[in-house]
C-alpha cells in the first residue's frame, strides 16, 4: 500500500480542481446558508495551510474547504439584485446590453437601475422576450420600455435544476416580456455586441447565429431534438470542436503567410508568429461567439496548447486540463454546477486519458485508421459524458456513434468552413457560401431524421441522485489519476465506485407526490405510474410539468393529465400514508375541520396558506415531495439566490 501511495506523488495535483469543485458543489446544495464571516476565516486558513508542508490528507481537506468557502464568498460578493415579487405593466428606463435571437422570439437584455425594480440600489440586468411583431432596438440604445417581470423560478424538486440559482450567478435579476418601447437616445458607439447584431442581420442565417455568433436557441426546436438524438447536439454549442477547427485554419493561414516572408523565417521559426496571430484571431472569435463557459474552457485549453508549441513543451496533457479547470473555477465557482462545464470537461478528460494513457494500437491502413480513431473518440466521449447527460437531461442517445461518424465530418469539412466564409462575404452582400451551407444542412437533416426514427434512438433514464453522481465522478477520477503498479488498481477502483453509483440510482425511490411552493400546482403518481396534475397548465410553473415528468421517468412535451377532484378535495391513498389536497377556498372552509379530525388522513395540503393549531402537524407548507414511505423532503428556497436583499 505504501508503494502504491508513493507512486501517486506525480499525479496528486490532478485531484486539486476536483477537490475544490466538490467543496463548491456542497455549498450550492446546502439547505441553509453558512455564516459568511466563518467562511472567510476558514477560506483564509485553507489557503495559508496549503503553503506549508503538511500531510497530504490535511492538504486535500484544506482544498475542499477552500472550494466551499470560495463559493460562499463569491456568492455574497456578486450580490445580484432580485425583485421582491412579480411586476406587471411596469415602465422602466434602461440601456440595451445585448440581444439573443431564437426561432420564435427575440430576447432583449436591458441594464437598468435596481431602484426602478424595487430591488435595492445599483445596476440590474433583466431579460425580456419580444414577439416577432416588435422590431428590436439596437444594442446600446437607451429606451423607455413597458415590461412584465417574473422572479427566476427556484427548483421544483430536490436536486432538480434551480433556475433562480443559475440566473443569480449569471447576473440576471428577472425575466419577463416586453409589450412596447420607445427609443430615448440611439447609440453611436461600436462594440463587439453591435458587431454580433450587425452580422446577424447581414447573414440572416441560423447557422451563422449558432456556429459563429453563439446564439444557443437559434436552431429550430424540432431540428434540435434530431441532432440531440444523433449525438451531435454539441455542434450547436460553441466549444472545443469549433475552437479546434478555427485555430487550425487560422494557424495554417498565418503559417503560409510567414513562410513566404524570408526576413521573418531567417530569425525565428514561422510557427511562432503564426501561433501568436492565430491566438489573437481565436480571442476575437471567443468574444464574437458570446464568451460561453464551454467556449472559455476551449479557449484556455487552446492558449495552453499554443504556449506549449511555442516553448517546446508537451502539448496535450491532463495537467493542462486541470490548470484550465482551476482558472475557470476561479472566474465563477458556479460553473461547476452547469451542464456545459461538466460535459465539456468530461469529454476532454476522457479523450486525453485515452490517447495519452491508454494509447490504443492503430491499424496500418490509413482509411481504417481514420475510422478507428473517430470511433474510439466518439465512444470514449460518450462514456465519459453519459452520467452528466443523464443527470441533466434524463435521456441518453443510443446512436451517437453512428451520428458522429456520418454527420460530424461533414459539419467539419463543409458546413463550418462555408459558414465561416459566408459570415464575412455577407458583409459585402454575397451570401452564396451560406446558401450552400443551408443546402448541405438540409441534406444532413434528412440523414439525421432517419437515425432519429430508428427504434430506441433516445432512451428515457432515471434520476441520478447527487450521491450517485459523485460516486461515478470519483470512479472516473480513479481511472484517470490513480497510477497502478502490477495490478490495475485504477480499473478496480473505477468499477467499484461506478457500480456503487449505479446501485444508488437503482434503489433510490421516486416521489409519489409533488407540490410547488404556492401549492397552485401539485401532482400525484396515479395507479398506472404516470403523474396526474391539479391543472393542465400553469403559467407560473411552465417548466415544472416536464421536470416532474423527468423525475418520474416519463417523456416530456406530452399531454398533461389532470385529475378532477370531487367537490374540490382530492384524497390520495397509498399503503403508507393518506393525503388530502384542498383545491379552492370554499372546499377548504367546508372540509378543513373534518380533515383535521380524520385520523386516517396523515397530510393536508391546501391551495391557500392555512394554519390550524389543532392539526398543524398534518398541514404541509412550501415546496416539497413525498416518497412512498411517507417521508417528506422539502425543497429549500432560503438561499441568497432565492430571497431579495
Amino acid at each position: 500500500m505504501q508503494e502504491l501511495w508513493q507512486n501517486q506523488s506525480n499525479n496528486l495535483f490532478l485531484w486539486v480542481p476536483f477537490l475544490m469543485a466538490f467543496g463548491a458543489a456542497l455549498y450550492f446544495n446546502l439547505s441553509f446558508e453558512p455564516n459568511f464571516l466563518i467562511c472567510i476565516a476558514i477560506g483564509i486558513i485553507s489557503v495559508v495551510s496549503t503553503l506549508f508542508k503538511i500531510p497530504k490528507i490535511i492538504k486535500a481537506l484544506a482544498l475542499f474547504c477552500f472550494g466551499f468557502c470560495y463559493a460562499a464568498i463569491f456568492t455574497h460578493i456578486i450580490a445580484t439584485p432580485q425583485i421582491p415579487h412579480e411586476l406587471h405593466n411596469l415602465n422602466i428606463v434602461g440601456t440595451v446590453e445585448n440581444i439573443d435571437f431564437t426561432t420564435d422570439k427575440t430576447r432583449i437584455y436591458i441594464e437598468t437601475s435596481s431602484e426602478q425594480l424595487g430591488a435595492g440600489s445599483g445596476k440590474a440586468i433583466i431579460r425580456v422576450s419580444a414577439n416577432s411583431n416588435i422590431m428590436p432596438p439596437n444594442i446600446g440604445d437607451k429606451i423607455n420600455a413597458n415590461v412584465g417581470l417574473f422572479r427566476p423560478s427556484p427548483a421544483d424538486a430536490p436536486e432538480a435544476f434551480d433556475y433562480a440559482r443559475w440566473a443569480y450567478f449569471n447576473n440576471l435579476t428577472a425575466t419577463g416580456y416586453l409589450t412596447d418601447y420607445e427609443v430615448i437616445s440611439e447609440t453611436h458607439h461600436s462594440n463587439i455586441s453591435n458587431l454580433r447584431n450587425y452580422l446577424h442581420k447581414k447573414a440572416n442565417s441560423f447557422l451563422v447565429d449558432t456556429l459563429i455568433l453563439g446564439y444557443k436557441n437559434a436552431v429550430p426546436k424540432s431540428d434540435g431534438e434530431i441532432w440531440t438524438a444523433t449525438g451531435v447536439g454539441h455542434v450547436w454549442s460553441i466549444s472545443g470542436f469549433h475552437i479546434t477547427l478555427v485555430s487550425g485554419w487560422l494557424f495554417a493561414i498565418f503559417y503560409l503567410i510567414f513562410r513566404s516572408i524570408p526576413p521573418v523565417t531567417k530569425r525565428i521559426p514561422a510557427r511562432i508568429p503564426a501561433l501568436i496571430c492565430a491566438w489573437f484571431g481565436l480571442m476575437f472569435y471567443l468574444f464574437l461567439s458570446g464568451c460561453d463557459v464551454a467556449t472559455i474552457r476551449a479557449f484556455i485549453m487552446a492558449t495552453l496548447v499554443f504556449m506549449a508549441f511555442i516553448f517546446g513543451r508537451n502539448v496535450i496533457s491532463i495537467r493542462n486540463i486541470c490548470v484550465a479547470f482551476c482558472l475557470i473555477f476561479m472566474l465563477n465557482p458556479h460553473f461547476v454546477m452547469q451542464p456545459g462545464f461538466q460535459l465539456s470537461f468530461a469529454a476532454i478528460f476522457g479523450l486525453i486519458w485515452l490517447w495519452n494513457e491508454v494509447k490504443p494500437r492503430m491499424p496500418h491502413n490509413k482509411i481504417l485508421k481514420v475510422i478507428y480513431t473517430a470511433s474510439l473518440t466518439s465512444i470514449v466521449a460518450t462514456i465519459f459524458t453519459a452520467p452528466f447527460v443523464i443527470a441533466h437531461f434524463y435521456s441518453l442517445p443510443i446512436y451517437g456513434l453512428i451520428g458522429n461518424l456520418i454527420l460530424l465530418p461533414i459539419f467539419s469539412v463543409a458546413i463550418m468552413p462555408l459558414v465561416m466564409l459566408g459570415v464575412f462575404t455577407s458583409v459585402f452582400g454575397w451570401n452564396a457560401p451560406i446558401i450552400l451551407a443551408d443546402k448541405i444542412y438540409d441534406f444532413l437533416l434528412i440523414i439525421g431524421n432517419k437515425i432519429f426514427e430508428l427504434p430506441f434512438a433516445s432512451i428515457t433514464m432515471p434520476h441520478i441522485p447527487n450521491a450517485a453522481l459523485t460516486m461515478i465522478i470519483i470512479g472516473l477520477m480513479c481511472l484517470m489519476f490513480v497510477r497502478p503498479l502490477r495490478v490495475k488498481i485504477n480499473y478496480i477502483l473505477c468499477a467499484v465506485f461506478i457500480c456503487s453509483g449505479v446501485l444508488i440510482t437503482l434503489v433510490y425511490p421516486k416521489p409519489v407526490f409533488y407540490a410547488t411552493s404556492d401549492h397552485e400546482l401539485v401532482a400525484f403518481v396515479g395507479n398506472n405510474g404516470t403523474l396526474e396534475f391539479s391543472k393542465y397548465r400553469a403559467s407560473n410553473h411552465y417548466f415544472t410539468f416536464d421536470t416532474w415528468k423527468q423525475i418520474n421517468n416519463e417523456k416530456v412535451n406530452t399531454k398533461n393529465i389532470r385529475r378532477k377532484p370531487a367537490d374540490g378535495v382530492w384524497i390520495y391513498k397509498t399503503p403508507h400514508f393518506n393525503l388530502a389536497y384542498i383545491q379552492k377556498f370554499v372546499p377548504l372552509q367546508k372540509n378543513i375541520v373534518d380533515l383535521c379530525r380524520d385520523e386516517s388522513i396523515d397530510y393536508i395540503v391546501s391551495y391557500f396558506n392555512v394554519n390550524s393549531p389543532s392539526c398543524n402537524d398534518k398541514i404541509l407548507h412550501g415546496s416539497f415531495v413525498i416518497y412512498p414511505s411517507g417521508k417528506v423532503i422539502y425543497v429549500h428556497h432560503n438561499r441568497p439566490w432565492h430571497n431579495p436583499h
